[in-house]
């Protein structure tokens, strides 16, 4: 007897569509509560796959696998110009129609995602403060705690200066990974040797205009978000008891990677 043929894999069964286009439950009649929820689920799935590459980033600047690394950044990058134009479509909500979902959203609020917060330890921005509000969830403050901890992106970028022979401040090289970095002399420094001579340096060249680019593009982000939140609730509080605009305007002035932009005046 003939096994019979598997089934065929069909594009809605490989991409699971019927569990992704069901998980929208608006909790109010309002229309445009639809179009609330799905902004913020396909932003969420873009700082998934942005974690992924981020992460095998790291993993490769620390294994010196550089060309791997430009891939995943560039990568990176272009996701967060997708996270830029999907405040555009969220831009198109009046703060009338705003205000007719608002009640239904609660205490929930987008300070409380943790993929942001894992992308901004990653790239550096550490602050234990921001596990506050992940501090119900056992598992998932355990996994945030381990991301404060760990090396960001730029540590081991820092790091991997120190292998290829740049003179690095041991101090730094031993700092508690669970803060911010500060701008530092000898980083500064090197990142120097490597612009004045892009040709002797030329993979480290690269890795610091990918990290710039990226930065750049993580800066758009931000400021679309100020602006999108502004345009809708001007300077309310948000739901989730934050200072709303006034706190993501103060995020605009965080600088992750000061050396490399540093350099640009020094040159």
């Amino acid at each position: 007897m003939s096994t019979p043929p598997p089934d065929p894999m069909r594009y809605g069964d490989y991409l699971a569509l019927d569990t992704i286009l069901t998980a929208q439950h608006p909790r109010s009649a309002d229309p445009n509560e639809l179009l609330f929820i799905i902004q913020h689920q396909t932003s969420e799935l873009w700082m998934k796959l942005a974690l992924h590459e981020l992460r095998s980033a790291k993993a490769a600047i620390a294994e010196d696998d550089l060309p791997a690394t430009f891939k995943m950044l560039a990568r990176v990058s272009r996701i967060m110009e997708q996270l830029v134009h999907a405040w555009n479509v969220l831009g198109t909500l009046t703060p009338s129609e705003y205000s007719a979902i608002r009640p239904s959203l609660g205490t929930s609020s987008g300070f409380q995602s943790w993929q942001y917060r894992e992308i901004e330890f990653l790239l550096g921005n550490k602050n234990a403060a921001m596990l506050r509000p992940h501090a119900g969830n056992p598992d998932l403050l355990r996994d945030l705690q381990r991301a404060l901890a760990e090396p960001s992106i730029y540590d081991e970028a820092i790091r991997l200066l120190a292998r290829r022979g740049f003179t690095i401040d041991a101090a730094l090289l031993a700092r508690d990974l669970a803060q911010t970095h500060v701008s530092d002399a000898s980083v500064e420094a090197a990142w120097l040797t490597v612009y004045r001579d892009p040709r002797a340096h030329w993979q480290l060249y690269e890795l610091a205009e990918e990290l710039v680019d990226l930065e750049d593009a993580f800066r758009l982000w931000r400021f679309r978000h100020v602006s999108t939140v502004e345009r809708i609730i001007g300077f309310k509080p948000g739901t989730g008891g934050t200072n709303g605009v006034a706190y993501l305007r103060s995020m605009l002035d965080v600088v992750l990677f000061p050396e490399l932009w540093k350099v640009r005046t020094d040159l």
